[in-house]
């Protein structure tokens, strides 16, 4: 479809267009504006990868998967359970719109409701209860771990204590063991020294100093090593004093020499649980260490605060779009129409389909609307129409040089496309040029030709076949003109059988030799008749109705054509509308030069009645000096 077709669609139908966008623009608002405001609450989260998560080539993917399961986790029953429990309300899951920051890990989340405040605490405390419940489902992963390790380190420090109590026990008696053994050891240092004491008075009596010189060496010697032994004993003694004195001050053992092997044992065992409650201690530091590090953390960055403005209804924005909308569907409707509607439109598509020219384009009669039948060629011979089926004449002056026309056959495919008015009018417009002219009503079926003459209708062309009427005194001049005519008379129940007689050949001979030109109105060619007529004719016109006509049933019409081996001079498009066709803007310019007694298009304006019989002039005078 070229540009000119566009064009000519768009005249066409911009009636359609303009309705169409207005209606939907119109209901667009007007529901718009009976609508409840809904508003629109907006917060963002960001959510941080595990600490220590691996730095991958995948880890942008990565991210997005974690911020988008987090977007799932929003809308999942627990969350939504507990934020309707901790605000009292009931939520709704399409009220609520998560999506993720383009090249980020920004999750911006968007709660709708009828009340600002309320979605604003929506958002939020959505936000609270995703955070929470992250915490809580990441704590499970590691729950079991920090259970064992907290049940091991309880028992662990459960038997540590028991264990130093057993051990204070036993230090507290090996204490005072160790005092009795002190406490005997310096007695009997004591003793042994008193002893050697009294050993030494024997030798060497004390106050004589005389006693000394007179010892013998022997006794000398004695007395020494006994008094050597007095100061060795009298160091043991200060000793053995000493440690007594520090062990009853400090109230603890004086050391490992005096701790027994029970003693020594147990401290051994207490040092191994110690250990062993270390161990499980940074075993349970560790596990809480890798929880916090593997967990992705949660942060609401931006706090959702009431909306001030609706986001919807939006009644200029609903506006525009109903009205695109309805363009789209008038649009839409027009396109099914113009695929499913097999009707001829253009002259191209008239070519494509008969493969014939149009020679003829006739406007549509505005006057008919108020008259149904009308000769504009004779009323109103200047108006533009009238000039129309005077282009039409000249184009059959031409179509019959090689070969003259004498009779002419004009029908149409179907019912109602103006074939009746096309011939009426075409048969005028010829006898005005002086040639004598023939207008034969052969629609033995449903006449219409005596209406657009205003002539009776009871003797015609039916009588003729009868032998009731001679051809002479059936046809008759119609007004003091060249055009005569001949009606359709009573209507005989065999019409094909009669325009297929023999008496139809002589019918046709006599009229050649009454008349210069012969035109035939038949019926539709949905009737054998138009058939039989166009075999016996000299041309044939066809009527197209723009829009109306069906091409299935035009190309049926030329195959009986061609079947009878009848000539078409070509197709006449009648009823055009100037208005909506880009193909005859030669018309509307033309339409500007009507007479007084016209506007465009033919419209009569009312006058005096006077004046509007036939010109003088209008057709030359009878006879055959006159014609050309």
């Amino acid at each position: 479809m070229d540009l000119r077709k566009y064009i000519s669609l768009f005249r066409r139908w911009y009636w359609l267009f303009g309705l169409s966008v207005i209606l939907g623009a119109v209901v667009s608002f007007g529901i718009s504006l009976m609508l409840p405001a809904v508003y629109e609450a907006k917060t963002k989260l960001l959510v941080s990868k595990p600490e220590d998560e691996k730095s991958l080539e995948t880890t942008y993917t990565t991210g997005q998967q974690l911020a988008y399961t987090y977007i799932q986790l929003l809308k999942t029953e627990p969350v939504l359970e507990a934020v309707e429990q901790a605000l009292g309300i009931l939520i709704e899951e399409e009220n609520i719109t998560a999506q993720l920051v383009r090249n980020t890990m920004l999750i911006e989340l968007r709660v709708e409701d009828y009340d600002p405040y309320r979605a604003a605490d929506i958002a939020n405390t959505l936000v609270t209860v995703l955070i929470d419940r992250n915490d809580s489902l990441l704590t499970n992963r590691y729950a079991s771990s920090e259970v064992s390790l907290q049940a091991q380190l309880t028992q662990m420090e459960s038997q540590i204590s028991d264990l130093q109590n057993d051990i204070a026990l036993a230090s507290h008696e090996t204490l005072k063991t160790e005092q009795a053994v002190l406490e005997t050891r310096i007695g009997q240092i004591e003793e042994e020294i008193l002893n050697l004491q009294k050993e030494i008075n024997l030798i060497q009596p004390p106050g004589d100093p005389s006693a000394a010189a007179n010892l013998s060496p022997d006794s000398a010697t004695e007395v020494s090593r006994k008094k050597l032994r007095v100061e060795q004993l009298g160091t043991s003694l200060s000793f053995y004093q000493r440690t007594l004195l520090n062990l009853m001050d400090s109230g603890t053992p004086s050391g490992n020499a005096y701790t027994s092997s029970e003693l020594e044992q147990m401290r051994s065992t207490l040092t191994l649980y110690q250990n062993i409650y270390t161990n499980l201690l940074n075993n349970f530091e560790n596990t809480r260490l890798a929880r916090l590090k593997s967990s992705p953390n949660v942060v609401q960055v931006e706090v959702a605060s009431p909306p001030m403005q609706p986001v919807r209804p939006k009644p200029y924005l609903n506006a525009f779009l109903g009205g695109i909308a309805g363009l789209i569907l008038s649009l839409s409707a027009i396109f099914i129409h113009e695929n499913l509607d097999d009707t001829l439109k253009t002259p191209d598509d008239i070519e494509e389909a008969l493969n014939v020219p149009v020679i003829g384009y006739i406007p549509e009669m505005e006057i008919l609307k108020a008259k149904n039948y009308f000769l504009i060629a004779a009323e109103e011979p200047r108006s533009p129409i009238s000039e129309s089926f005077r282009s039409l004449r000249t184009n059959l002056d031409f179509a019959g040089i090689d070969k003259p026309l004498r009779t002419v056959l004009v029908s149409s495919a179907g019912p109602s496309e103006g074939k009746s008015c096309v011939a009426a009018n075409l048969a005028v417009t010829i006898a005005q040029t002086g040639k004598k002219v023939c207008l034969i009503d052969g629609d033995l079926r449903k006449p219409s030709l005596h209406k657009y003459l205003t002539v009776s209708n009871r003797i015609g062309f039916s009588d003729i076949f009868l032998n009731h009427r001679t051809l002479q005194a059936i046809c008759k001049p119609w007004k003091d003109t060249n055009l005569s005519y001949i009606s359709s008379g009573n209507l005989p129940p065999n019409p094909a059988e009669l325009l297929g007689s023999e008496k139809m050949k002589i019918i046709m001979q006599q009229l050649t030799e009454l008349f210069e030109f012969i035109i035939f109105d038949s019926p539709p060619f949905m009737v054998a008749d138009s058939s039989v007529i166009a075999s016996q004719v000299d041309g044939v016109i066809i009527v197209i109705h723009p829009g109306r006509t069906n091409e299935g049933a035009a190309r049926l019409m030329m195959t009986q054509l061609n079947r009878v081996n009848a000539r078409v001079l070509g197709v006449v498009m009648n009823r055009l509308n100037l208005n909506h066709s880009s193909y005859y803007g030669a018309y509307r310019q033309y339409s500007n030069y009507g007479h007084t007694g016209a506007t465009g298009y033919g419209e009569i304006v009312p006058d005096d009645k006077s004046k509007r019989p036939f010109p003088a002039n209008l057709f030359p005078p009878r006879g055959r000096a006159n014609r050309r």
